[in-house]
């Protein structure tokens, strides 16, 4: 687990992430990365235009078919 510190950055807070974690994201300064909800808190996953647009399609489904997912679900 690492600790971090979150600071002020103009108007916004920011979160700094070490080297190491950069490099297992395989990302630098200037590239996307997802944050998502989890049971335990969040995710960060490096952002891809296909799984954002996924994502995006499975919340309009579970908006308009909620009541059949519910009734699938029982």
């Amino acid at each position: 687990m690492v600790k971090l510190k979150l600071r002020d950055i103009g108007n916004s807070v920011g979160v700094i992430l070490p080297a190491d974690i950069l490099a297992r994201l395989r990302v630098g300064s200037g590239d996307y990365l997802h944050v998502m909800e989890v049971p335990h808190g969040v995710e960060l996953a490096v952002y891809d235009e296909v799984t954002a647009r996924q994502l995006e399609l499975a919340d309009e489904i579970f908006v308009e078919d909620r009541e059949l997912l519910h009734k699938l679900g029982q």
